[in-house]
């Protein structure tokens, strides 16, 4: 079985905001369907809980920006929509972490201004600083924010974990190519694999 130590683990929650998964949020109407159909958000919800109970960091990411926009390079598609709308406006509803996976006492919150994590923030900085050296993912969307975010985490040399179920996209299709091009770079595994790895660690280095 394949075990993650708890001590040196942080589990990393991309963008479960309420403009990116919630059902009036500005990308409803390209992700919410599927959080819906793939009950994602109780599925990371269960996770964090387990992760946090195992002794595991828990970091939330979350893109947002000034109001008026003032701080977006809107350069790709998805940012546009940004520069659009306002959406993901700091200090609105909708830039804030849903209900279901909102961060508790001991929880880490890191806000970047794309579509990445780590680019611009202090991503790096707050992960080793805790002494982290594996990195799992989950989050909307796989294809974009949590597969650019994890492709950095590869390059910066952390062991790069993806947990498949707890993650969502604006297709079954989407997700799906992203997590075989991810098995590349990362490990992708299910929630209960992750919950047992983490059982299995528990006694690393103890």
């Amino acid at each position: 079985m394949t075990s993650f130590d708890p001590k040196t683990t942080a589990i990393v929650a991309v963008h479960f905001q309420n403009d990116v998964v919630g059902p009036d949020g500005a990308f409803a109407g390209f992700f919410r369907a599927e959080v819906e159909r793939t009950g994602v958000l109780a599925t990371a919800a269960r996770l964090l809980d387990a992760a946090r109970a195992a002794g595991a960091a828990v970091v939330h990411t979350r893109v947002a920006f000034r109001p008026g926009s003032a701080d977006l390079d809107a350069n790709s598609p998805l940012l546009g929509m940004v520069a659009q709308t306002g959406c993901l406006a700091e200090g609105s509803p909708g830039a804030a972490v849903t209900d279901e996976l909102a961060p508790r006492d001991g929880d880490r919150v890191v806000t970047h201004h794309r579509v990445g994590g780590f680019q611009g923030s202090e991503l790096d900085a707050v992960l080793r600083a805790a002494g982290v050296d594996t990195v799992v993912f989950c989050g909307v969307a796989t294809n974009a924010s949590v597969e650019g975010t994890a492709r950095v985490a590869s390059d910066l040399g952390y062991r790069t974990v993806v947990v498949s179920d707890a993650c969502s996209a604006g297709s079954p299709e989407a997700h799906e190519a992203s997590l075989a091009s991810l098995g590349l770079l990362a490990e992708v595994v299910s929630t209960d694999e992750l919950l047992a790895g983490l059982t299995a660690g528990a006694g690393v280095g103890a």
